[in-house]
């Protein structure tokens, strides 16, 4: 809950009205998993508190551990249904991808989400129960949006998430510690712009609208020149980042000629571009290229003005990629 809806409680339940603050540092900074530990409430709050409300949180109930130290963590959602989460370990950093949805609806061809379907959004709770619950939580430094779902298709529980990680009451976590990543949902991405600093990245993968449909089906409905303009709508030149995410793959998007026109899409965005190696998934006939066809696209990109990274390849032994740890779950679940 944000702290406006903790004051309703706390009116509610005949509370005082700094109550609300008392449980917001109890929930978001000393990360309490029951209503007892609240001890500066009465007993007879805490008692009245807890017949109606529970903390919520929930720990991982399952994981898988790479070689690298980067961490998948499966947590339980709704009915029968589960997320993924994954911690990665970085020399000073520790970052924490999470997801925002049970499945997803974008069904982009190379996403291992997109082929479970869609089965529901996470509330507020499940999304920020992926941050709290994690055991490495002490080591956190930065949390990306960019676990299973298209967070900006369940925005308004993704925006009270961000609240939380951000506000004063909660984590008080400056927003440049967080970003969402999404394929640009038009309407969602203004919204987010408009009421969030945190930094964005957009799943671009094509910089041509014909191929990027074939990739990714959102592009029907959601151009990737439109997002781009509204974009240009936006200053990215100070602390808030821009990036465009771009998964390359073999003989599909990897040539010169798609260089040029990613070059001509982005021409005059204050912006970077995050070139990633393909995880292999089941059953998708798409295949990585190997690092020196990355580091001669990086090399292009950024001698013609356009700063290019390559992001490091993480946890490839336990498929850090999502949705294959819960769509393992899933089927053994089915099958019994």
């Amino acid at each position: 809950m944000t702290l406006s809806e903790l004051q309703e409680v706390a009116k509610d339940l005949g509370m005082p009205s700094f109550a609300a603050k008392q449980i917001a540092q109890w929930l978001y900074v000393k990360r309490v998993k029951s209503i007892d530990e609240m001890t500066n409430l009465s007993l007879k709050h805490r008692t009245i508190l807890a017949e109606r409300y529970v903390v919520g949180a929930e720990a991982p109930i399952n994981e898988m551990r790479s070689q690298d130290g980067t961490v998948k963590y499966l947590f339980h959602a709704h009915d029968n249904h589960f997320v993924e989460t994954v911690y990665i370990p970085d020399e000073d950093r520790g970052t924490v991808c999470v997801s925002s949805q049970v499945g997803c609806k974008m069904n982009c061809k190379f996403c291992m989400t997109g082929k479970q379907g869609f089965s529901g959004n996470l509330t507020a709770n499940q999304i920020i129960n992926q941050i709290q619950s994690l055991p490495e939580y002490e080591h956190l430094t930065n949390v990306v949006m960019m676990g299973m779902g298209e967070p900006l298709d369940n925005l308004d529980e993704v925006m009270k998430a961000l609240e939380i990680m951000t506000a004063p009451w909660g984590y008080a976590w400056s927003p440049k510690r967080i970003t969402l990543s999404t394929v640009g949902l038009k309407k969602g991405l203004q919204r987010f712009l408009e009421e969030s600093e945190c930094h964005l990245a957009v799943s671009l993968h094509a910089p041509v609208p014909a191929l990027r449909r074939e990739l990714m089906p959102a592009e029907r409905a959601f151009s990737i020149v439109e997002i781009v303009d509204v974009l240009r709508n936006y200053d990215f030149s100070h602390q808030r980042r821009l990036s465009f995410e771009y998964i390359v793959f073999k003989g599909v998007n990897d040539s010169v000629v798609y260089a040029k026109e990613l070059l001509k899409l982005l021409r005059g965005l204050d912006c970077r571009v995050n070139l990633i190696r393909f995880h292999a998934i089941p059953n998708v006939d798409l295949e990585g290229v190997d690092m020196g066809k990355m580091t001669e696209l990086r090399d292009y990109l950024t001698q013609h003005g356009l700063f290019t990274t390559i992001r490091a390849s993480r946890g490839e032994d336990i498929f850090a990629a999502c949705g294959m740890l819960s769509t393992a779950k899933q089927e053994e679940i089915n099958k019994n």
